[in-house]
């Protein structure tokens, strides 16, 4: 039997602020907001009027200054004196969205300023990530004689001290976790070095502050360098680092400058994902339309491709790169399709496991780390993803919120050839012979990490909310806690009993939709349940009372504006552990 339970249970938020209605509505009058937005924020830990206008006007002023960000400014003097020496400059960054973000800010920055860079992206497949030997080599025979790393470079010890022994200078910025010994860089610019006031930093993020600082230094007018803030806003939400104060701020004004779509890059992203040029997007936008095409170029193309299409003045050759851009994504979908039913038959064998560890010599490098997040959506458990490459296994892992992936692999890493990463997403290397003990060893370090909490996944669900109170202006308010993501996360609404009108599954069979109306009032709602119709297909919903948690959107559809809600997951009254609402109001007042 199955001792991990991949069925999830519910919990309300707590908050420490316990406001009466007459508390939150004189707050709301306050902010000109409702008293159910002034809740929702106290929910996040947000208990003061002042807090929350900050919070939901996160204007730039509240950027810290330039000067308390560790080696930014020391980094920029650097780069000038570089500049006014004359010497060439390269660029190395990252096949994914945060890296091809950053590369494409630098350079168009330095374009703008009439200064020469090079800039170099590792083909995934050939090199992999990071720096490597051979490419260094052929910098030094171009005579580069200054080397700035953006998202990349904190591992590549042995590269970096190569690279100083060829006579190249070393600019590293990077955002991934150190290991215990420092490359000996002449500048190391990492949020996660001690003494950073926000450690969550994207790799793009650390490109924006330091080439402000590099703004204001070079000789000239300097640039507005709010413009590159929708490069900020792409590369930091699909990178998925937590959205602290610091991180929102750059986002939220993000999100306005891309909607603003001033970029022809962007304008033709925009328009070959569905979104007028002009239309407002959010987060949701970025992470499942916008960021997965950019990242569709350094998964299974050439991520020059993607920097090409964020750097192009040209609307119709943008348009055209684009068009190649959406192809490969289509590409890339099928082939993520095709592993993640062979990894699905894998995960039936290891179910008493409290994490898995898939394998495969063909598995497209590429893309088993998307295939990794779906597997822990699915059952709610960390995942490693292996594939073979060259003599070696090399790996993707995605984790639960509640799972510390890097420190896990620390655990593991007498069986590791390389590793690294973050909390919730790490690559690996392992040599064949270790596969067996890494497995083990994994288990392990992730049953002693997590104990029980791998048998109770939970849903914390913010408030109780029927159908009768869903509006249009209430979606529209709850955008104002946008962006979304880890730190800031959608809030989650439980339905009362609904009863299950018609429903029906669609895209073969991959998602659920259905028609549901309210037991106490009769108001009824759309509701579609994504990537779950196969947990759903062998069950009779037809008549049933459910309970749902959930969030609404208003959606579009040729053209049509609708309400509907986007299911978290699905509780049926029979099931074990579920429990009415208004016995759960009851035993949290206890």
């Amino acid at each position: 039997m199955n001792k991990y339970c991949s069925l999830p249970h519910w919990q309300f938020k707590s908050s420490a602020a316990c406001l009466n209605q007459e508390e939150l509505a004189i707050i709301a009058t306050k902010l000109q907001v409702s008293p159910f937005l002034v809740q929702l924020m106290t929910l996040r830990g947000i208990d003061t009027v002042e807090n929350m206008d900050r919070y939901l006007k996160p204007s730039l002023r509240y950027l810290l200054p330039l000067d308390q960000w560790p080696h930014i400014e020391d980094g920029a003097r650097y780069i000038l004196k570089s500049i006014e020496q004359g010497e060439k400059i390269a660029l190395w960054g990252d096949y994914d969205v945060d890296g091809i973000t950053a590369v494409a800010l630098i350079k168009d920055f330095f374009s703008q300023r009439n200064i020469q860079i090079e800039h170099h992206i590792p083909d995934r497949l050939e090199s992999g990530y990071g720096l490597d030997i051979q490419k260094i080599h052929s910098l030094a025979d171009q005579d580069i004689k200054l080397l700035l790393t953006v998202d990349c470079g904190i591992a590549n010890i042995r590269e970096i001290q190569e690279a100083k022994s060829l006579g190249m200078k070393v600019v590293l910025t990077d955002h991934h976790l150190p290991g215990p010994r420092l490359p000996e860089a002449d500048i190391i610019i990492n949020p996660k070095l001690q003494g950073w006031p926000c450690s969550h930093l994207a790799g793009v993020g650390v490109a924006f502050l330091l080439m402000g600082a590099l703004n204001r230094m070079l000789p000239g007018n300097p640039l507005d360098i709010r413009q590159y803030l929708d490069l900020v806003a792409l590369g930091t939400i699909a990178d998925v680092v937590p959205l602290d104060e610091q991180n929102r701020i750059l986002v939220k004004n993000g999100l306005t400058v891309l909607s603003e779509a001033h970029r022809p890059g962007i304008q033709a992203l925009k328009k070959i994902s569905g979104f007028a040029p002009g239309e407002t997007v959010g987060s949701n936008a970025i992470g499942f339309s916008l960021a997965p095409r950019i990242n569709a170029a350094g998964r299974i193309g050439d991520p020059n491709l993607a920097v090409d299409l964020l750097l192009e003045k040209n609307s119709s050759k943008a348009m055209s790169i684009a068009h190649q851009l959406d192809q490969l994504n289509t590409d890339r979908k099928a082939e993520e399709n095709r592993i993640v039913g062979e990894a699905l038959l894998q995960v039936q064998t290891q179910l008493h496991l409290p994490g898995f560890v898939l394998h495969s010599e063909h598995w497209h490098p590429g893309i088993i780390g998307i295939v990794a997040s779906r597997i822990v959506e699915k059952y709610h458990r960390p995942c490693i993803m292996l594939t073979k490459e060259k003599g070696l296994f090399k790996g993707s892992g995605r984790a639960t919120a509640a799972c510390d992936l890097y420190q896990a692999l620390v655990t593991c890493q007498e069986h590791l050839y390389t590793f690294g990463g973050h909390k919730q997403a790490a690559g690996l290397k392992l040599e064949p012979f270790q596969l067996a003990r890494f497995k083990k060893s994994f288990s392990q370090a992730i049953q002693k990490q997590l104990g029980d909490l791998l048998r109770k996944p939970v849903v914390e669900v913010d408030l109780e909310l029927p159908f009768s109170k869903i509006s249009s202006s209430l979606v529209e308010e709850l955008r104002l806690l946008q962006p979304y993501g880890p730190g800031n996360p959608r809030p989650i609404f439980l339905s009362p009993p609904v009863w299950v009108k018609k429903y029906r599954f669609f895209s073969h069979n991959q998602h659920l939709e259905l028609y549901l109306s309210d037991l106490k009032n009769g108001s009824h709602m759309r509701a579609v349940a994504w990537r779950q119709g196969e947990q759903w297909k062998n069950i009779p919903l037809q008549d049933q009372v459910i309970i749902i948690t959930y969030f609404p959107k208003i959606s579009k559809y040729q053209g049509l504006h609708q309400l509907e809600l986007t299911i978290r997951d699905i509780f049926m009254q029979d099931q074990p552990g579920v429990m009415h609402p208004t016995s759960i109001a009851k035993e949290k007042n206890q």
